[in-house]
């Protein structure tokens, strides 16, 4: 026989409101980005991270660590990256058996360009509707959630996964 959970109506409603907003903003900050004819999401998440590495590279297991992709899914997507000229994959200098993703120039020059496009549908679609308050909660209450699911300590200033940071 199974044992049921309870969970209160206010953390279920919560949850509900949290999966129902993630996917109505990102379907309609995608569609945005596609109008503009800009990265996807996926594409723009995999670069920023590797734009916040150091000297621009991450080996492939470093960098499914900071995206939201299952490694296949990744694997595929870095195919797909790498024959647009948006990054490279290089042998790693001291162990020669693992490689290194890099950045390119041109993914640096596409995520500047769909920086602007993603801003200002994070800015419509949810910074402006959230108060500045609400938005620490936020950050702090879905930090916890994130650590606990990565099985790591809460680190509120840098959440693991790629934040949509303009490029730098």
């Amino acid at each position: 026989m199974t044992k049921t959970t309870r969970i209160d109506e206010t953390r279920l409603t919560a949850w509900r409101a949290f999966l129902n907003a993630h996917a109505a903003v990102i379907d309609r900050i995608e569609a945005e980005m596609a109008a503009a004819d800009q990265l996807p999401l996926t594409s723009y998440d995999v670069l920023v991270a590797l734009s916040e590495a150091p000297d621009r590279r991450l080996r492939p297991h470093e960098l499914a660590d900071r995206v939201v992709l299952r490694r296949s899914t990744l694997t595929r997507l870095l195919d797909r990256l790498e024959a647009d000229g948006l990054l490279v994959r290089e042998r790693h200098a001291t162990d020669r058996r693992g490689a290194v993703v890099v950045l390119t120039e041109a993914g640096m020059a596409a995520l500047r360009r769909a920086w602007p496009v993603y801003a200002r549908g994070i800015d419509a679609h949810f910074a402006a509707l959230v108060s500045e308050e609400e938005a620490r909660a936020l950050a702090t209450a879905l930090g916890r959630v994130s650590d606990a699911a990565r099985g790591s300590a809460h680190d509120t200033e840098r959440p693991d996964t790629c934040p949509p940071r303009p490029p730098s």
